[in-house]
Formats: C-alpha cells, structure tokens, sequence
C-alpha cells in the first residue's frame, strides 16, 4: 500500500485518528509535510493512559497484519514518511535542505506530530516508518510489543526539560506543588520526570492535580492562568521561563535519583530489515548535522541559516534556538556505539535507562508490563557503521 493511503486509512481508523498535528507551514521543495487540525483531549492521567495501552496493543495487532504488503510497496517505490516533533535540534536543518532525500534517493514525506506517544502510535499503526520520541514513550512502547527499534541518540535532554512554576502560582518549590496544577504531555519524558520529581520531594503525585496537554496548549493554558506549573522543552519552556521560576531540570532529576532521559529515532523494524541502506544513510545526515553543531557551535547563531531552518522545523523562535540547543548534548556515532549508549546489550546506558523508565511507569499504572531485557528493542548497527 502507498504510504500517503495508508496514511489516509490510518486517519479514518479509531486507532490513529487521536491528535495528530501537522506544521501549518508551507512544503519546502524537497519534502511534504502532512496537516492536522489540534484539539484538546482528556482531562485525568487513568482515563487517557488506559486507552494508550489499548492503542498500542491494537495498533500493533493491525501492524502485523499490514505490514509485509507495505513493506513491500515502499521498498519498490523507495517512499518514507518520518514523524517529527518540535524539538529544537541541529538535524532540523537538513530537514529543512532536503539532505535526507539527497543522500538516500527516497521521498521522504515529514509528518509533525504533537508528543512521543502519537509517533509511537503512528509506528504501531503503521502510517509512519520512523519518528522521533523519547524515551518515556519509547520504553512505553516497547512494553506494549510494538514492533520497533531505537538507533539513534537525538539528544541527551540534560537541562532542555525543566519543571517551572507560573510566576503568580504561589510555588517557589517542588514540594509546594501539592495541591496546584501542572500541565503535561502524558506519556512524555516530561511527564516521567514529573511524576520522579514529585516524589523524590516527597509529595504524592495523587496530591496533584496533573492535566494531559500538548506543548501549544501548555503555552495557551500558561497565558490564561490555566496552570500553576508545567514541565516541558523548548520552544514553549523558553516561553514560559519569562514569567516563570524553574524548580527544577531534568538533568538535576536524573543527577539526584539516577532516572536519566534522552530522546532517540525508533524505525518500525520490519522496514529496517527491508530498508537497511536507508536507515543507514539516514544516521549518515544525522551524525554529519550533529558534527557540524559541535564543531561550529559559534556559527549557529541567531542569523545564520541553520538556525533560520530550526526555528522553521520546530516553530521556535530565531532568537532562542542558540540557548536552546546549548542544553542539550548530542553524542557522536562513536559515542552512541559504545555502552554509554546503545551498545552492550542490556548493559547499555539506553537498555538500562529504557528498563528503569518502564518500571517506574509501571508502578504508576501507565504499562502493565515490563520486559526482561529491552536491548532487544536497540539495534546499534547502524551507529556501528557510522563509526567505520
């Protein structure tokens, strides 16, 4: 089946049809971008997470089934659709110059989606073949059984998320959070962080009042004092900074209880074993965009193009990409390769990171299960080769 109608039979599914959000910006020439209208879902964490387990397990049933005859098309029509988010991050500008087509030969369709969980859902149903997310939602998925794998480390997320309180709110700390609002992608590293961070405080998560929003309706319900807190990245966190007091970052919250959180590519694993020369250039445009950050940091400053093509991407602002992309660390091919990462199998720094995530989660009746050992959802191949 085409991808686009596939695409289109994902959107008429019970499944798939859940917020998908597209950029409102124009097609650049060298990918589409799909469009979706946003709309506000869910009010209590038990009434949305119940059904994303469901989804997952659903999706990935329906994937299943599908799978070999779209495999098939997309291999002899060389066509991908890869789901992105609004992170700011230094591939976005070969998104933007259309560096992915360059390099492997394949239309590449760019479908913006809203949290990790909705591209974690789009890999289960199949409308999507790659997508990032992070590792909350991955860990997430992988404890679901779809079918995917992580190969790649977008970012370290370091101090990119943070905890903050609305300036007004009355909140100067993480335990005063107790009986106040805070807003949050469900399912997210944010939220993972969130639920960590309160009790590490010592504050019961039930003594909160946690509402599910996207990070536009974050910044919406920040303006109109919907909230008293969110926990979020960029570009809505350098928003909501302005008129607000951090409490806390994700860095400080792995540093104080060990719950690290990074974001990462996961490939639905029957395309990568059907199209591992293109998961391979692939990682080849990433390392190269992520190289050329590190080695001319200065370089991308507010005027420069690749700054002009992040702030596009991802929908932030010119101004706050520098600072935003300076909270962040991206680890080389080399880096990634080694069991910092994602080689050593279960001793790798993601399988770990992946195993606590999930029975934290767990304990919070967001999965049901936990596997034994999630290097079995880690293919460091491509990294591996990255490195030769």
């Amino acid at each position: 089946m085409h991808p686009t109608q596939r695409a289109k039979q994902c959107r008429n599914s019970v499944i798939c049809n859940r917020k998908l959000i597209g950029t409102g910006r124009p097609q650049t020439p060298y990918s589409q971008k799909s469009s979706k209208t946003p709309h506000q879902y869910g009010a209590s964490m038990k009434r949305f997470l119940t059904p994303l387990a469901a989804a997952f397990a659903t999706s990935a049933a329906l994937l299943a089934l599908s799978a070999p005859l779209a495999t098939t098309a997309r291999a002899d029509t060389k066509e991908v659709v890869i789901a992105y988010q609004d992170m700011v991050l230094p591939w976005r500008y070969a998104q933007a110059t259309g560096e992915v087509e360059k390099e492997t030969g394949y239309k590449v369709t760019y479908r913006q989606l809203a949290s990790g969980a909705e591209v974690v859902r789009a890999l289960a149903s199949g409308s999507v073949q790659l997508g990032e997310a992070g590792s909350s939602p991955i860990a997430a998925g992988l404890s679901q059984g779809v079918d995917i794998s992580l190969f790649w480390i977008l970012d370290n997320i370091n101090d990119a998320e943070a905890l903050v309180a609305r300036d007004g709110s009355g909140v100067t700390s993480v335990a005063g959070l107790k009986g106040k609002k805070i807003g949050v992608p469900f399912v997210s590293t944010s939220h993972f962080h969130t639920l960590v961070a309160l009790q590490n405080a010592g504050v019961n998560p039930s003594d909160v009042k946690i509402v599910n929003l996207r990070p536009q309706e974050v910044a919406a319900a920040w303006d109109r004092g919907d909230i008293d807190a969110t926990y979020i990245w960029d570009p809505v966190l350098a928003k909501v900074k302005k008129n607000g007091k951090v409490l806390i970052t994700s860095g400080q919250v792995a540093q104080e209880t060990g719950k690290a959180t990074f974001d990462g590519f996961v490939v639905d694993r029957k395309f990568a074993q059907e199209n591992p020369e293109f998961v391979a250039r692939f990682v080849k445009v990433l390392a190269a965009s992520d190289a050329n950050y590190r080695e001319h940091t200065s370089a991308w400053n507010a005027g420069s193009a690749q700054v002009a093509a992040v702030a596009k991407e991802s929908g932030a602002n010119a101004q706050d990409v520098p600072a935003s992309l300076a909270l962040y660390a991206f680890p080389s091919p080399t880096q990634q390769a080694s069991n910092v990462w994602l080689g050593g199998g279960a001793q790798s720094g993601a399988a770990r990171s992946l195993a606590a995530t999930a029975a934290f989660l767990k304990t919070q009746g967001t999965i049901q299960n936990v596997l034994p050992d999630y290097s079995a959802g880690i293919d460091a191949r491509f990294v591996q080769q990255a490195t030769h």
